[in-house]
């Protein structure tokens, strides 16, 4: 058949919205600070726009030696855009709980996450993908997102949960379940290692943070497993109680972890894969296998290191009482600082 060509200009994309955050609880956020999200757009059947703004610095999430902004905002951005959409528009109860089954990020152009004079407008091309899904009572989706700053596409990266109602969330959780309102408590205090003797933790600076309570890695003999440290007194960590181990705490171990053995010198002289020039952490891949309880030691082990032209890769654990909790593929590359194109997809 003969092709139709059109003569309208093409469709002009959704404005998006910088002005203000979006409401704290459709993020499951209890601070206004810790919400990054300002405005979300449907622009077909299961595709959105989300917009975001980045902060040029933030307690936590602070920028990089490179100049460029934290990681771990993309995959908190993502993970707040699931639990917006999942609210606003597929109707999923704000009372639902949601459980992490695997995520996973990509930075494909770390120079475009520089820093300048203003905070960092984000755009996520998001794609929602329902997975397992058996509503009222059980929610299972997969949001895929690709991240532009400017227009310029920088990362891309992926969120798996399932949302349960209060019954099914207690038979999920077994002995660790608690009533809703029972979680642990900002007075509770963080866990230590089995002997309950105090620990000290990694200096910040070996771990790529500025702040003493920003260090999650403790360890009781130098030729034991690194641990994490949960500290639910942590103010974003724990932004609200939880009676388990956020997901973004275990990400927070292993890129730790990472950027302690790529860079720190730990009973000997410096990786020499990065030796002359710091990495940047460029992309995670996630998989959850169980819940992290508060009350019981969890250690990071380090499996397979490989080094090729991409960068280093890392694979990681995180293991409780013999229990798998988390397996993760790390990867480390030149930050901005060393590199002005953007890296192979």
């Amino acid at each position: 058949m003969p092709t139709r060509t059109s003569t309208s200009a093409p469709a002009r994309p959704p404005a998006l919205s910088y002005l203000q955050p979006v409401p704290r609880h459709m993020v499951h956020r209890a601070a206004i600070a810790e919400v990054f999200l300002t405005d979300a757009v449907r622009t077909g059947e299961h595709s959105f726009l989300v917009a975001a703004q980045w902060p040029r610095d933030h307690a936590l999430y602070s920028p990089g030696s490179d100049g460029t902004s934290d990681p771990l905002l993309f995959m908190e951005t993502i993970r707040q855009a699931l639990v917006y959409l999942a609210h606003a528009y597929y109707d999923v109860p704000l009372s639902h709980r949601f459980i992490g089954f695997g995520s996973e990020f990509r930075i494909t152009d770390p120079a475009a996450l520089r820093i300048g004079g203003e905070p960092v407008p984000v755009v996520l091309e998001a794609q929602w993908v329902w997975v397992g899904n058996r509503p009222p009572n059980r929610f299972g989706m997969r949001l895929e997102v690709v991240l532009t700053v400017g227009g310029r596409a920088c990362g891309r990266g992926a969120l798996h949960v399932v949302a349960v109602d209060d019954k099914r969330y207690a038979m999920l959780r077994g002995r660790g379940a608690v009533p809703r309102g029972a979680e642990v408590s900002a007075t509770t205090r963080a866990p230590r290692p089995a002997n309950g003797r105090p620990v000290e933790r990694v200096h910040p600076a070996a771990v790529g943070r500025l702040r003493a309570k920003d260090s999650v890695l403790v360890r009781e003999r130098t030729d034991g497993p690194w641990q994490l440290l949960v500290d639910v007194e942590h103010p974003i960590f724990f932004d609200h109680p939880s009676d388990h181990v956020p997901l973004m705490v275990t990400l927070e171990g292993f890129r730790q972890l990472g950027h302690l053995l790529l860079h720190a010198e730990v009973g000997g002289p410096r990786a020499p894969e990065v030796a002359g020039a710091p990495r940047a952490l460029l992309g995670m891949e996630v998989d959850c296998l169980a819940f992290g309880e508060l009350d019981q030691p969890i250690d990071l082990v380090v499996g397979e290191r490989e080094t090729g032209p991409a960068g280093v890769r890392l694979t990681l654990g995180a293991v409780q009482g013999g229990t798998a909790l988390a397996s993760c593929r790390a990867t480390w590359g030149p930050g901005a600082a060393h590199r002005d194109v953007p890296l192979s997809a």
